[in-house]
């Protein structure tokens, strides 16, 4: 199985582009990743580069041959963006070798953030210590001096703030400022205000030593929270990553069956055709199929289900599962990258790195929100040192966000009472100027999105709902219509022969009977009706005489040569292609059984129809509560079907369809443009309508459910494509999401999911989109004249890291989803 990431356009499956991943330090806010995208889309090769702010992954697409990873690398790591490309070397150990690189990187920076955040707590008690009146110079009068707190803040900006300060000065530097450079320059420009105002006394301007400590404190205070709320985030794609194994037990020789000596190898060095022995307590470390002994395997990381699964010799277990009970030994069938628990970590890492389309404002946005910012600023300095000041001359900022005190300055006056004139214009607008600065906060909108993407793709993994990332929850958000193949989809797959009629003796003495005759030409096929056929065979113990020259036409039929007679397998297209006549008896006969929902097979031979089989497919047990909660969803959920019209309407009947939701008798060959006419027709809510439903698309966006290799087309002209993991390969490689569980059910899971994470990044938007419009009017002192309200420095820092944790705190609510449903 190739579990392989895709667009709508699909470049992946462009021969001649490639991937490459990089992991990537540095990037603190959306302005960031802005950056990053643009370094690497200017590089010479790159066709398309998307940057996730969480992960700290680049994923970038470029002609094959054409772009050298380590020269991306360096090129980001010149402009201040530590990187280094993530090594394929096509095996899972190889893998795992380089991914803890980037979890460490995070470890050291939450560590170095806890030591700059306990420092700066220290410091932000002695400074607002003055806050408290002679409570605090009580006990150490050295509290009350303003050198002392000119030496603080001094402390604060070169230990804890410093690489906010360099960060900054690179961004500036390099064209591209960040969050570092707005909170950089609000810290430098209070600190010099104050120390020029300690320095000339005779200026009469404020002393505020204790805003930039208190900004540092607060800034690093919400860094570290953020930083523990994205590491809760990702815990669960890291559990995934854990269930990799490192270590296999090679058989040395094989020849002498299990019970040979075996010897501990790297799991990266297991190739396919070894033999490898797997004892209790294990995990399967590859792909493989038992070959000796017998066992239990808790198959829960991939199915969910805690029931282990018994397995024999014959039977196929997948790397990362469990063995529980017994001692097996096992044949490699896939190992490296192409084993299932790789394709699946690397299709869940891909998917947080495609951005949803809702995302492109915020990265516009970003691009030029620092730019903004600093114009806002400028713009508030000039207008209350001009005018403000001039017009309401009772304007004075304390140290607190409180409204304004007419009378007193509580701790600056106290701690400052050498200065003349606490009220200068000057400082009053540096202030207000430098809470814009330090309140806007682009960190919020980078994260907004691919926060809630993270966490929403990493349970659905968990929950064997591989989603292929944010474009895709965006649709599955507007979808309407719900269309399900028939045969193995809603239906289990795993028909039987319930009726076989003689139409016409087959003559020239021919000693077989319909059903041999009819099993010797399906075993060139492997479709389920040609299963169910030989199986009725091997049921009724008949011998399969031997059949040549096979011909198979998808959706219509198949054709061999038998005991020296041509022998027709199929529907009626097929058998009138080939001029076969079929008489009104025939057809009644054929209506009635499909009339009863049984697929009829039509059998000629030698030019005459010669019997007719009829073949049941019973519905999977959870169809029917599927449907049904489809539809109190408010979607309209159809039947889309290569089979005749009756055979189909039966199993809609069944789950109670209307026939206008059934399309029967379609090709494959056409089912993509049956998808397509649905997705042109104007919108119609089908099931029980749902007040609570939000989806306002006038145009029918459709999901298709399928899981054969005929399916394929449909599933990728439909807006989203879901894949029952039992499916065909290229199935669940066209498709968007792919059900692990192989339940019907999780259609239902994945919709919900998908629901749930696109209104979580829809909330994070609008609260960092709300948050800077209504942050930075707030700062400039808007609210001043009609409520005498004005936020100070410190007070705009406290909100600013208030905002980043509270989107990462929004999405990894998600989770709550997950216990509660």
């Amino acid at each position: 199985m190739q579990l392989v990431p895709k667009t709508k356009l699909a470049p992946e499956f462009d021969p001649i582009l490639e991937k490459i991943i990089l992991d990537v330090g540095g990037m603190k806010c959306a302005g960031c990743v802005n950056a990053v995208e643009r370094q690497l889309t200017q590089h010479p090769g790159v066709k398309s580069a998307c940057v996730n702010l969480a992960t700290e992954v680049a994923v970038v697409e470029s002609e094959t041959g054409a772009v050298d990873a380590d020269a991306l690398a360096q090129r980001l790591t010149a402009v201040g963006f530590p990187t280094q490309p993530r090594k394929a070397r096509g095996t899972v150990a190889g893998e795992i070798s380089t991914l803890p690189d980037p979890a460490e990187r995070q470890r050291r920076e939450m560590r170095s953030s806890v030591r700059q955040l306990a420092i700066a707590a220290m410091l932000l008690l002695l400074s607002g210590s003055g806050h408290f009146g002679n409570l605090g110079s009580s006990v150490l009068p050295v509290l009350n001096n303003i050198w002392f707190h000119c030496g603080l803040a001094t402390v604060a900006l070169l230990i804890p703030g410093r690489s906010i300060l360099v960060d900054g000065w690179l961004g500036w530097r390099r064209n591209a400022p960040n969050m570092n450079t707005l909170v950089g320059l609000g810290t430098l420009t209070a600190y010099i205000a104050s120390l020029v105002a300690l320095l000339f006394p005779q200026m009469g301007w404020e002393c505020f030593f204790d805003e930039p400590v208190m900004m540092l404190g607060f800034i690093l205070l919400g860094r570290t929270l953020e930083q523990q709320a994205r590491g809760r985030a990702a815990a669960a794609f890291r559990k995934l990553l854990a269930l990799q194994p490192l270590l296999a037990r090679l058989i040395a020789n094989p020849e002498k069956g299990g019970g040979s000596s075996s010897v501990e190898i790297p799991a990266e060095q297991v190739r396919v055709g070894e033999w490898l022995q797997v004892l209790p307590g294990d995990k399967i470390p590859v792909d493989g199929e038992v070959v000796v002994g017998q066992t239990t395997v808790d198959e829960s990381m991939l199915t969910g289900e805690a029931v282990p699964a018994i397995k024999q010799p014959g039977d196929m277990v997948t790397g990362g599962t469990l063995n529980q009970s017994g001692a097996i030994a096992i044949q490699a069938t896939r190992t490296g990258s192409d084993t299932t628990l790789a394709q699946i970590v690397a299709l869940v890492e891909t998917a947080q790195t495609r951005k949803a389309p809702v995302q492109k404002l915020a990265d516009t946005v970003a691009g030029y929100f620092t730019y903004g910012v600093l114009t806002a600023s400028v713009l508030t300095f000039f207008f209350w040192y001009f005018f403000g000041t001039h017009i309401w001359t009772d304007v004075s900022m304390s140290g607190g966000m409180e409204m304004i005190s007419h009378a007193d300055h509580s701790v600056q006056t106290r701690l400052i009472a050498s200065v003349p004139t606490p009220h200068s214009p000057l400082l009053i607008s540096l202030k207000l100027a430098i809470a814009v600065m330090v309140v806007a906060c682009p960190c919020a909108l980078g994260l907004a999105t691919p926060t809630a993407i993270l966490v929403g793709t990493a349970m659905g993994a968990e929950r064997g709902l591989l989603i292929k990332g944010g474009d895709v929850l965006e649709r599955v958000h507007q979808l309407n219509t719900v269309v399900f193949d028939k045969t193995g989809t809603l239906t289990t797959g795993n028909p039987i022969v319930t009726d076989c009629l003689l139409i016409s003796e087959m003559g020239n003495g021919n000693p077989y009977s319909l059903i041999q005759i009819a099993a010797a030409v399906e075993s060139g096929t492997h479709h389920p009706l040609a299963k169910a056929i030989q199986q009725e065979a091997q049921r009724q113990q008949l011998s399969i005489p031997e059949a040549v020259d096979f011909h198979t036409e998808p959706g219509l039929g198949v054709s061999a040569v038998v005991e020296g007679t041509v022998v027709l397998l199929g529907n009626w297209d097929w058998l009138s292609w080939h001029g076969i006549a079929i008489s009104e008896t025939a057809q009644q006969v054929a209506q009635d059984l499909a009339t009863d929902g049984k697929t009829v097979v039509c059998v000629a031979v030698g030019g005459t129809l010669a019997g007719l089989i009829a073949v049941s497919d019973t519905l999977r047990p959870d169809a029917q509560s599927t449907v049904d909660k489809l539809r109190q969803m408010g979607l309209r959920v159809m039947l889309l079907s290569g089979d005749r019209p009756e055979a189909a309407s039966a199993i809609a009947k069944q789950l109670g369809l209307a026939s206008a939701d059934v399309i029967a008798g379609v090709p494959p060959a056409k089912k993509a443009a049956a998808i397509q006419a649905l997705q042109g027709q104007e919108r119609e809510r089908g099931g029980i309508p749902n007040p609570k439903s939000k989806i306002q698309n006038p145009k029918s966006v459709v999901a298709m459910v399928g899981d054969g290799i005929n399916d394929a087309p449909a599933l990728s002209q439909a807006d989203v494509g879901i894949a029952l993991h039992s499916g065909t390969d290229v199935a669940m490689e066209t498709a968007e999401i792919v059900l692990m569980r192989d339940r019907l059910n999780d259609v239902v899971e994945s919709i919900q999911l998908s629901r749930a994470t696109f209104n979580k990044i829809r909330q994070n938007l609008f609260w960092a989109f709300a948050y800077n419009t209504v942050g930075i009017p707030l700062a400039a002192g808007v609210l001043f004249p009609s409520l005498g309200f004005v936020l100070n420095p410190s007070g705009a820092a406290a909100l600013m890291a208030f905002s980043s944790v509270s989107v990462v705190t929004n999405s990894i609510l998600l989770r709550r989803l997950a216990h509660h449903s």
